[in-house]
C-alpha cells in the first residue's frame, strides 16, 4: 500500500484554549469544511462530533483529546477536488479546563504545530498560559485565533495587547476585522491586502474583495508594522526593505513561514467560529506557515543499553520504525487503543515491534485512523502520522514502538502530580471486583489519576487534579464499568520535606540460628537543590555516583569497598520506602538527598535484605532530626469580576491565607491574580457565585508547595490522630 500523500503535505496540529474560548465550536467548523462531517454540531445543543463522550456533551467542555483526521485544499484553489492540491491534516483538539491539562501536555509533545484559540472579550486567559507553556516547552509553532468577535464586549486590540503582555512579544497581527459584535462581517488579511467574507450555506462561500475604504488607513499602518518585523528575518529582504522597496507578497509569505517555524513570530488571526467568519482562513494559514514533519528537527532518542549514547531518526519512510505512545483509551468494542505518533519508518499491522521502554517483542493486531469515536481501519500508516493502534498488551502512555533490530528509546512525557484525593469505596461485593479493573483501565489512560492504598484503613484512595476531574473519572466508572461506589469528601495531597542536614547510622543485626542477618549503613541527609544550570541554561550532568529521580536523589560516597557495591542499591531502596510515609503527619515525603557514606558488613550474614531494613531505620532516625515539616499545594487562582465587588472578593481571598499579586482591566472586568492554599478553595465556586450575584468566574490550578504555618500542621495532624508530642 503506497503512501496516499507527501510528507511535505502533511500538517499535525493541535486546536488549544482556555475552557469556553470556542474551541470545539472552532473544530466543528473545521470538520464541516474540511468534508469530514455534512453538518455543524453545536457545543449548547451537545451534538458536537469531537466532544463525543457523554459526559462531555451534558457539560459542555472537552474532557478527552479527540484526533480526527482530514483532507484540505486551500479556499481560493481554482481546482479544490484534485488530490494534487490537497493537504492532509491530524487535528486535536485539546481540553481546556485545567483538570484535564495532561492532555495538552501529553498532545503537545507529538503535534507539530498548534492553532491557539481565544475569546475575543476576554482575551488571554488562564488556562491559555498554561496550554502557552507546555507549546513553549515542546517548542512547537502557533498561529493565535482571536475568536468570538461577535461577542458583546469584544476588542481585537485589547486581546492582541494581552497576547503581547502576558505570552509573547513575538506575536503580531496579519489579520484585523472588519468590525465587532453585531457589525463583524469579515477580515482584512495584511499579507495580501485584501478583505474576505463569508456567505451562503454555513459561510463555505468565501469572496475575495478590495478593503473598504473605512478600514484602509488601519491596514495600511499595521501591515508596515508587519513588514518591518517580517524582514527582520531574511538578510536580502532587510536590505531592499532598507533601500525603499517593500517586498513581494509572495516573499513575505516565504518569510513569515521561516519565522514561524523558528518561533521568531506568532501570527495573529481572527473571526468568530459560531458566525462561520474566518475559520478557512485559519486552515489555510496552517498550509502556509505550520511546519509538516520535513520541516522539524531530526527526532533524537537514546540507545536502549545507553543513555548517554544518543540515537537519531529522520522524518522518513525509509528510517527504522520510531514511535511514541501518547494516549491510551479504552473502547468497549475493540479493547485499549493506544494513540502513537510515527516519527519514522512505517507501521504495519500484524507485525512484530519492539516497546523500547519495556524491552518486550509485541504484536500490532489492528491499526485505526480517527475521527473522533469513529475509526477507519488501515493497514500500514507512514513516517508523520497519528494513528491508534490495538492488540499491544502491556503498553503505557510515552512508551517509545520500535524496529525489533534497530531500537531508540525516546523522551518520555512528564505529567504534574496531582493535588486532590478521595476514597473510594465500592457498594457491593459485585462492585468490588469491577472497581479494581475499572481504577486500573482508567489510571492506565490517565497518567495524572493515580490510586493507591491507605495502609491503616486498607481504603482504596484516588488522586488527580482537581474536584471535576476526579467527578468525571467516578462518573465513568459508574457508565462505562458499571462500577457503583460511594465517594469521600476531597483531601488535600499534602507532602512532608525536611528542612536541615542531619545524620544518622544503623546496624541491623538478627541471630535466629543457622544464618543471621547483618547491615550496617551510616547516612547523612539533607534538603533537595535544583540541579546546577550550565552556560546553555541546561542542567549539569551529574557525577557517576549520583542517582536522582522524582524529588528524591542518592549519593553513594563508599570508599573502599566497606560496603560491598551488590548492597548499595538496597540501602537506597530502603530510603525510597521510608519516604513513603513521613514523620510528621505520615504523608509522602519528598525533595531529600540522602547520602551514604559509611558502613560494614559481614561475609556470611550481610544480605540484600538487612541492607535494605539498615537504610529504612536510619532515613527514619535521621528524618526526625531534621526538622520535618508539611508542604500544602498553593493554587494559583485568577477571578473575572464586575468592579463593584472587588473589595468583598479581595477580603475574602485574605481570609483563607490568599496572596494577592495585583489586578488589571481586561473585557470591562477587573481581574484579580491570587495564590491561595488548595485547603481553603474547596466549594469556593459557589461562594464566588453568591457573593456576586453569579456575575464573577473563577479558575485555579497548582503553581507550588509550601510549608504550612504551625498551626494549620497542628490541625492537620490532629486530623491524622497524630500527638503533638
Amino acid at each position: 500500500m503506497a503512501r496516499a500523500f507527501p510528507l511535505d503535505r502533511l500538517r499535525n496540529f493541535g486546536i488549544v484554549a482556555h475552557v469556553d474560548a470556542g474551541k470545539t465550536t472552532t473544530s466543528e467548523r473545521i470538520l464541516f469544511y474540511t468534508g469530514m462531517s455534512h453538518k455543524i454540531g453545536e457545543v449548547h445543543d451537545g451534538a458536537t462530533v469531537t466532544d463525543w463522550m457523554e459526559q462531555e456533551r451534558e457539560r459542555g467542555i472537552t474532557i478527552t483529546a479527540a484526533a480526527i483526521s482530514c483532507n484540505w485544499a486551500k479556499t481560493l484553489e481554482t481546482d479544490r477536488k484534485n488530490k494534487a492540491n490537497q493537504f492532509t491534516f491530524n487535528i486535536i483538539d485539546t481540553p481546556g479546563h485545567i483538570d484535564f491539562t495532561a492532555e495538552v501536555k501529553r498532545s503537545m509533545r507529538v503535534l507539530d504545530g498548534a492553532v491557539v484559540v481565544f475569546d475575543g472579550a476576554a482575551g488571554v486567559e488562564p488556562q491559555t498560559e498554561t496550554n502557552w507553556g507546555y507549546a513553549d516547552e515542546a517548542a512547537v509553532p502557533r498561529i493565535c485565533f482571536v475568536n468570538k468577535m461577535d461577542k458583546l464586549g469584544a476588542d481585537f486590540d485589547s486581546s492582541v495587547k494581552s497576547i503581547e503582555d502576558r505570552l509573547s512579544k513575538k506575536a503580531c497581527r496579519i489579520q484585523i476585522p472588519m468590525g465587532a459584535e453585531n457589525n463583524m462581517r469579515g477580515v482584512v488579511d495584511l499579507v495580501t491586502m485584501k478583505s474576505y467574507t463569508f456567505g451562503g450555506e454555513m459561510g463555505m462561500d468565501v469572496s475575495e474583495e478590495e478593503i473598504p475604504a473605512e478600514f484602509l488607513e488601519e491596514a495600511k499602518k499595521r501591515r508596515a508594522e508587519l513588514v518591518e518585523r517580517v524582514v527582520e528575518h531574511d538578510d536580502a529582504l532587510m536590505e531592499a526593505f532598507l533601500e525603499g522597496n517593500e517586498p513581494s507578497n509572495e516573499d513575505l509569505k516565504k518569510t513569515l513561514r521561516k519565522a514561524v517555524l523558528a518561533n521568531e513570530i506568532f501570527p495573529i488571526m481572527t473571526g468568530t467560529a459560531l458566525q462561520n467568519i474566518g475559520v478557512q482562513l485559519v486552515l489555510d494559514a496552517v498550509v502556509d506557515y505550520l511546519p509538516s514533519p520535513l520541516d522539524l528537527p531530526d527526532t533524537v532518542g537514546h540507545d536502549v543499553n545507553d543513555e548517554e549514547v544518543d540515537v537519531t531518526r529522520k522524518a522518513s519512510d525509509e528510517e527504522p520504525m520510531s514511535a511514541l505512545v501518547f494516549k491510551l483509551q479504552d473502547d468497549k468494542f475493540v479493547g485499549q487503543l493506544a494513540f502513537f505518533r510515527v516519527y519514522s519508518g512505517t507501521v504495519k499491522s500484524g507485525t512484530y515491534i519492539l516497546n523500547a521502554s519495556t524491552g518486550n517483542k509485541e504484536r500490532i493486531g489492528r491499526i485505526v485512523r480517527l475521527m473522533a469515536d469513529k475509526r477507519e481501519e488501515v493497514d500500514e500508516v507512514y513516517a508523520g502520522e497519528i494513528a491508534a493502534a490495538v492488540g499491544i498488551k502491556e503498553v503505557k502512555t510515552s512508551h517509545t514502538l520500535c524496529d525489533l533490530d534497530k531500537p531508540i528509546l525516546l523522551e518520555t512525557i512528564t505529567f504534574p502530580a496531582p493535588v486532590v484525593a478521595v476514597r473510594v469505596e465500592p457498594k457491593t461485593k459485585n462492585d468490588q471486583e469491577k472497581m479494581g479493573v475499572a481504577l486500573k483501565r482508567l489510571s492506565d489512560e490517565d497518567p495524572t489519576f493515580v490510586v493507591s492504598t491507605d495502609e491503616e484503613t486498607m481504603e482504596t484512595i484516588i488522586a488527580g487534579m482537581g474536584e471535576l476531574h476526579l467527578d468525571i473519572l467516578v462518573d465513568r466508572m459508574k457508565r462505562e464499568f458499571g462500577v457503583e461506589a460511594n465517594i469521600g469528601q476531597p483531601q488535600v495531597a499534602y507532602r512532608e520535606t525536611i528542612q536541615r542536614e542531619a545524620e544518622a547510622e544503623h546496624k541491623y543485626v538478627k541471630q535466629s540460628g543457622g544464618r543471621g542477618q547483618y547491615g550496617h549503613v551510616k547516612i547523612r541527609i539533607k534538603p533537595l537543590e535544583a540541579l546546577e544550570l550550565d552556560e546553555d541554561g541546561e542542567p549539569k550532568k551529574l557525577a557517576k555516583n549520583i542517582t536522582r529521580e522524582d524529588h528524591f536523589e542518592f549519593i553513594n560516597n563508599i570508599k573502599g569497598g566497606v560496603i560491598p557495591q551488590e548492597y548499595i542499591p538496597a540501602v537506597m531502596k530502603g530510603c525510597k520506602e521510608a519516604m513513603t510515609r513521613g514523620f510528621v503527619a505520615g504523608y509522602k515525603m519528598e525533595d531529600v538527598s540522602v547520602e551514604l557514606f559509611d558502613g560494614s558488613f559481614h561475609d556470611v550474614d550481610s544480605s540484600e535484605i538487612a541492607f535494605k531494613l539498615a537504610g529504612i531505620n536510619a532515613f527514619k532516625d535521621a528524618a526526625k532530626r531534621a526538622s520535618a515539616v508539611i508542604l500544602e499545594p498553593v493554587m494559583k487562582v485568577e477571578v473575572r469580576t464586575p468592579e463593584e465587588y472587588m473589595g468583598d472578593i479581595q477580603g475574602n481571598i485574605s481570609s483563607k491565607r490568599g496572596q494577592i499579586e495585583g489586578t488589571e482591566e481586561l473585557g470591562g472586568k477587573t481581574i484579580v491574580n491570587a495564590k491561595v492554599p488548595l485547603s481553603e478553595m474547596f466549594g469556593y465556586t459557589n461562594t464566588l457565585r453568591s457573593m456576586t450575584q453569579g456575575r464573577a468566574s473563577m479558575t485555579m490550578e497548582f503553581d507550588h508547595y509550601e510549608v504550612v504555618p504551625p498551626n494549620v500542621s497542628a490541625d492537620i495532624k490532629k486530623a491524622r490522630g497524630v500527638s503533638e508530642e
